[in-house]
């Protein structure tokens, strides 16, 4: 798997307010990072001999390094929006030390030597690429990838993202497979055949807009088939990739109360915002699945705060200026989501809606962790992986889209005024990134 090497050499973490929801922590620790590893973990100051560097971490949260379910590095094929160097400075600057990228690139990534490229070290990554391969051949929906061998060569799921498989039988028998390699299944869950042309939420808005509008039954419908699929296999292990809908909720928490193993993330635009903000057909608020009613938002402010939802993911969308600059029907979907996504979070789950810290953190950490089975990441207990982000949580910043670090600015939280900021991001007892 995408593991940079990390540099022999100790780093005393000092005085910082340590959060590790795997690991039951939520106090002031200090915190020493060895060879790539946690060596230690204990009260301030009683950690004995020296180090060889140290990191004041006085009035600033330390946590185990964030992970992204959900990114779009737009390599191979697209570097003109996105490479695995920009997308990772991003993903660095936001905190996150670790990545899964999507297969939907030019080529898609369903060939075994395609996983070994993303991996290779000449890519010249930032932070830990792991890759998402593509369910099907060509993602086509028709004939099943081979899931054994992309798994061998690194990938920690499956899925044609951005295509849903609508196709029953190819769905089961990729969830059947799935389950006997203990491999997730990553569905985009969108039944094209009634969304087509339709590039927002049916309501008043699309109305006054003069757009068709789609239904949230759309991804419901697909979401509530793949469930009871699911069902079928004990092994089988779904997960929903940035649910939006109040419907598709219920089928995973009905899945999960009948012991189906059924996982979802959900994005920051989709809790921060809601198909009323769409304005003057700005395309930068185009995204797929679009934005919801003010009802499924509530909804899924609910399913973040409870529990039923197991990671927030960027789904980090990159599109060149020409892409987004054009009739709000025939634009690009999706946005970038990197640098933003722990400030979204802290302002809008925290600060507004009165979600802990503690919550938040565990679905950037032990959350994804766990829904890719990402061993030694997700906490920073003794042995794990030297992966930590420092941020200060009180920080007030406002986000700049041209000062961004990925090679596409679109976004439509330009100028907004953010509350938490990353500080530093490191990756295997380096420091690779300082706020």
């Amino acid at each position: 798997m995408a593991h940079l090497k990390s540099k022999s050499g100790s780093l005393l973490i000092k005085g910082g307010h340590l959060v590790d929801p795997a690991a039951g922590v939520n106090a002031l620790m200090d915190v020493l990072l060895r060879d790539g590893q946690v060596a230690e973990v204990a009260a301030p100051g009683k950690i004995k001999g020296g180090a060889d560097e140290k990191f004041d971490a006085r009035g600033l949260m330390v946590a185990p390094g964030f992970i992204d379910l959900h990114v779009h590095l737009r390599e191979p094929g697209q570097s003109h929006k996105e490479t695995i160097v920009s997308g990772t400075a991003a993903a660095a600057a936001g905190g996150f030390t670790s990545v899964c990228t999507m297969p939907n690139t030019v080529p898609v990534v369903d060939t075994v030597e395609w996983v070994v490229w993303l991996q290779s070290p000449e890519r010249g990554a930032i932070v830990n690429v792991f890759p998402v391969a593509a369910a099907t051949r060509g993602s086509q929906g028709v004939q099943l990838s081979d899931f054994r061998g992309l798994q061998s060569a690194g990938a920690v799921a499956v899925t044609d993202d951005g295509k849903p498989i609508l196709d029953d039988n190819i769905m089961r028998e990729a969830l059947r497979l799935g389950g006997e390699l203990n491999l997730p299944v990553v569905q985009h869950a969108e039944d094209t055949r009634v969304t087509e042309g339709r590039p927002m939420q049916e309501g008043a808005n699309s109305f006054r807009m003069g757009l068709r509008g789609q239904t949230a039954a759309a991804e419901a419908s697909i979401v509530e088939r793949d469930v009871h699929l699911a069902q079928q296999f004990p092994n089988a292990r779904l997960h929903v990739a940035h649910l939006s809908a109040s419907d598709s909720l219920k089928a995973v928490r009905r899945g999960k109360k009948n012991r189906v193993r059924v996982t979802c993330e959900v994005t920051p635009h989709h809790f921060a915002l809601t198909d009323e903000d769409i304005r003057d057909y700005d395309a930068n608020y185009k995204m797929n699945p679009p934005l919801r009613s003010a009802s499924d938002r509530e909804a899924l402010l609910v399913a973040l705060a409870d529990g039923t939802v197991d990671a927030i993911a960027t789904d980090h969308a990159p599109h060149a200026l020409h892409e987004k600059e054009m009739e709000f029907e025939r634009a690009a979907s999706g946005i970038t989501g990197l640098e933003t996504a722990l400030g979204l979070a802290i302002t809008r789950l925290h600060k507004q809606h009165g979600i802990p810290i503690a919550r938040i953190l565990e679905l950037f950490t032990a959350g994804p962790a766990r829904v890719f089975n990402l061993q030694g990441r997700g906490t920073l207990a003794r042995g794990s992986v030297a992966d930590v982000t420092i941020f200060d949580p009180k920080k007030k910043w406002t986000f700049e889209a041209a000062k961004s670090l990925s090679l596409s600015k679109n976004t439509p939280f330009d100028g907004w005024v953010l509350t938490g900021k990353v500080m530093a991001t490191i990756l295997g007892g380096r420091v690779v990134w300082r706020g």
